[in-house]
């Protein structure tokens, strides 16, 4: 059986609740493994394909904001 790494991915969190998906989320985030890269990318891609141009334009702003500022001053501003 030849399964993609898109298709474990939502596989593996068929069924979960809100709690659920918020909790893998942040748990990826916060520990910055890059490990977690691939399931937060097919994650992107899923809202990608369901969001209407509003909040594609909020996240493009979110993303190019951040990738001008850095990384490490942006997660020194959410901290404070």
């Amino acid at each position: 059986m030849d399964i993609s790494i898109r298709e474990h991915i939502i596989n593996n969190f068929k069924g979960d609740d809100y709690e659920s998906l918020k909790q893998a989320i942040d748990e990826s985030v916060e520990s910055q493994d890059e490990v977690t890269l691939p399931g937060l990318g097919v994650f992107l891609e899923i809202i990608w394909e369901n969001a209407d141009m509003e909040l594609k334009n909020q996240l493009i702003e979110i993303i190019r904001k951040r990738v001008q500022d850095g990384m490490e001053e942006s997660k020194e501003d959410a901290q404070s």
